[in-house]
């Protein structure tokens, strides 16, 4: 089922917004006064689905999420949640999609310095007017699930970084809404603590099943987290597919340079290698579809058994060697060939 549909989704900042639409729309740019950020974007978001959209400063992806949740309003298009379309409706209704449907995780933390890390977990909560006993309970547990049980009377001053980020994920935990969106989230992070963060992440989708739009600059946290991928130049959508489409076949010549460098035993994951079709062999341990490619081969054995593939309980299929080495080796040959 769709969680999130987006239509048509035009922002235009300037004078003359509707006259820069139509020249856009004619093939033409805007004059000089006009600037366009997003350009006739269209997508849907299934229920459970990470969707990644990955571009370089400028592409237009922070302005899209901000109109997802009416943060912006559109110069032209639609958002729907659900069956519910957003644009056009009134802040207070905008805030109760935001506190019961739509939460936000930010770069830059957003946290309270003067309260508590359990008091900054359960705001969302406190502003929605639930009880207190009720939010602290939501907030533990959700601080819990980011391990961060043990920490809740500290303040933000006394924490790392990632452990900032990591009570902004447990704010949006506790409001309990479907839908989560994490702009640029983990890139204020060190290397470590942001892949620390993706693995967390990983891990709590396939508990969860939240549906999760992600905004990234980086392209292996792209191909590392996403079920599909939205790549966006100069405002506009280039190609969405998987990791593995993407890699193997880019739309155009910016997308094909853009991932011409990418360590594809790093990105493609065991779900992009698994074939419906294969067969595991028996008492086979079946991985996590998140596992990266580079892992599997010392589980492969002496014996180079397809390997069963699972996701939130559901197995996807099994990956076999011969995958594999023809998914790495890929990119050998295209180097041979420059």
């Amino acid at each position: 089922m769709t969680s999130v549909r987006v239509e048509r989704l035009y922002k235009i900042f300037g004078p003359q917004p509707t006259e820069a639409m139509r020249r856009l729309d004619r093939g033409e740019e805007p004059d000089a006064r006009n600037t366009a950020a997003v350009v006739d974007a269209s997508f849907t978001v299934d229920e459970g689905e990470t969707f990644v959209v990955m571009g370089l400063s400028g592409s237009g992806k922070s302005t899209l999420i901000r109109m997802l949740n009416g943060l912006l309003a559109p110069t032209s298009g639609q958002v729907f949640v659900g069956d519910t379309e957003i644009t056009g409706m009134s802040g207070r209704e905008l805030r109760g999609v935001r506190q019961r449907t739509m939460s936000m995780v930010f770069q830059h933390f957003a946290l309270f310095p003067h309260r508590s890390v359990l008091d900054n977990a359960g705001y969302g909560l406190r502003v929605c007017g639930i009880g207190k006993d009720e939010i602290a309970s939501r907030a533990r547990e959700a601080l819990g699930m980011v391990g961060l049980e043990g920490w809740e009377d500290r303040y933000p001053q006394q924490l790392s970084g990632g452990m900032r980020q990591r009570v902004g994920l447990a704010r949006a935990l506790a409001a309990g809404t479907d839908v989560l969106l994490m702009d640029e989230a983990f890139s204020a992070l060190d290397p470590l603590i942001k892949r620390e963060m993706q693995d967390q992440l990983l891990d709590l989708n396939a508990q969860l099943s939240k549906t999760i739009i992600f905004i990234t600059h980086d392209l292996n946290e792209a191909m590392r987290l996403g079920d599909r991928i939205a790549v966006m130049r100069g405002g506009r959508i280039v190609q969405i597919g998987t990791a593995g489409q993407i890699l193997r076949e880019p739309a155009d010549d910016y997308v094909a340079e853009f991932v011409r460098d990418v360590d594809r035993s790093r990105v493609l994951t065991a779900a992009a290698l698994a074939d419906p079709a294969a067969t595991a062999g028996d008492g086979t341990e079946p991985v996590p579809a998140h596992t990266p490619v580079r892992d599997l081969f010392a589980l492969f054995g002496s014996s180079g058994r397809p390997i069963p593939v699972v996701d939130r309980g559901r197995v996807l299929g099994a990956v076999t060697p011969e995958a594999v080495f023809a998914a790495l080796s890929h990119r050998t040959e295209e180097a041979a060939d420059a």
